[in-house]
């Protein structure tokens, strides 16, 4: 009999989706694929040579379980000169994406009978975290009328004496949103008025378009950024997707706690892959901004395509990440080819084995009247996948 904690998981949504569009590429099928949140370039060259170089040199052995040292200074460096927020190497725990460092700030903070709020849409994983670790999600809800911003009201409305920890990801995954100063700073306030911790996501930070300012919550104050957890990592940054680093940032007692949980689970992260992100850091910058521009571009792109189309919209330009939530309530009720469209789900799959386009349900990430397209595809094939939307909604 598996455990109840296991039993209360939901299959992930966009590996779902991923997996059918996979499905149809290996039976020959041309398949514009919006649905997998990854950038499209490769890994730059001075990163690879440093991954190469620390093989050469030997350095493939276990290392301490936060990390090399050279990178947790590389990784202090960059907060302090990014963020404006200090700490100190021992604060810092290095990990297999950023995925794990997040898993380890859930599971440090959270047990049965605690609440964990998190501002919708949201990524499909905080939930399921969340339920591992035996607390309850709350959702509070962005709305696209506020261009998804947080709103302070509606989650202070939804603090109790059990919430232990408000989880934000911001630049957004899915919404593109960028929170501002104000806000961060409203919440931070709520974090000591009511005593609970900020997980807070920067997974996208490089990525802000436009007059957006990414604003790290952590730099308010000593007392907020003592309820913080900052998590970060290079998956989006540097196109590392698949070299599996990030790291999570916190005061002594919490990061003593992660890196206590990681020792027992995976211990330290690749040691290849920590040499090459001291590489990323310490060294030049022009792939991130070049990649950035590229991406503002295709985002720019998409939204003049959207905004001719029947049936659906996308409000204001997201300020960043590289996804866009595409607003698809009014096809709810036509029907394709004899197919009542009732759902987003339902259309999802319909341009995926009709059209050949991979797109996420909204349903995924709680945002219903919506699918999510990730843009970090060439050109060519934003422009082929665009023409085929426009086709399915003409013969709606």
């Amino acid at each position: 009999m598996l455990t109840k904690r296991v039993q209360v998981l939901a299959p992930s949504k966009t590996m779902y989706f991923t997996a059918k569009a996979n499905k149809l590429k290996d039976q020959g099928f041309s398949v514009m694929d919006f649905s997998v949140g990854e950038p499209d370039f490769c890994t730059p060259e001075n990163i690879c040579r440093a991954a190469k170089a620390a093989i050469n040199e030997g350095y493939t052995k276990y290392t301490l379980v936060n990390g090399i040292l050279e990178l947790r200074e590389a990784i202090c460096k960059k907060l302090l000169t990014d963020n404006k927020i200090f700490y100190t190497p021992n604060q810092i725990c290095a990990g297999t994406g950023a995925k794990q460092p997040l898993f380890n700030a859930i599971f440090a903070l959270c047990e049965t009978g605690d609440e964990v709020i998190i501002p919708t849409p949201s990524w499909v994983s905080y939930e399921e975290m969340v339920k591992l670790a035996g607390a309850d999600p709350v959702f509070v809800k962005c709305r696209e009328e506020e261009n998804f911003e947080l709103n302070i009201h509606d989650i202070e409305r939804a603090v109790t004496d059990r919430t232990k920890a408000v989880i934000i990801n911001t630049p957004n995954n899915p919404t593109g949103a960028v929170y501002g100063e104000k806000t961060l700073r409203q919440l931070g306030d709520l974090a000591l008025q009511y005593n609970f911790y900020i997980i807070v996501d920067e997974i996208y930070e490089k990525l802000v378009y436009d007059k957006a300012k990414h604003f790290s919550i952590a730099s308010v104050s000593e007392k907020v950024k003592n309820k913080c957890i900052l998590i970060n990592g290079l998956s989006k940054s540097y196109s590392m997707t698949g070299w599996r680093i990030g790291y999570a940032a916190a005061n002594d007692e919490v990061s003593a706690a992660m890196k206590a949980i990681q020792s027992h689970t995976t211990s330290s992260g690749n040691s290849i892959t920590q040499y090459a992100a001291v590489e990323a850091y310490n060294g030049t910058q022009e792939f991130v901004q070049s990649m950035h521009d590229e991406f503002h571009k295709r985002r720019n792109y998409l939204v003049s395509r959207i905004q001719k189309m029947p049936f659906v919209s996308c409000g204001r330009a997201p300020s960043g990440a590289f996804y866009i939530m595409l607003n698809v309530v009014r096809t709810f009720g036509r029907e394709y080819k004899n197919i009542r469209i009732d759902s987003a789900d339902t259309l999802a799959d319909l341009l995926l084995m009709e059209a050949h386009i991979a797109m996420v349900s909204g349903e995924a990430f709680h945002a219903e009247d919506y699918l999510r397209i990730c843009y970090a595809v060439s050109m060519e094939n934003i422009a082929r996948g665009m023409d085929r939307l426009v086709e399915f909604l003409r013969e709606l």
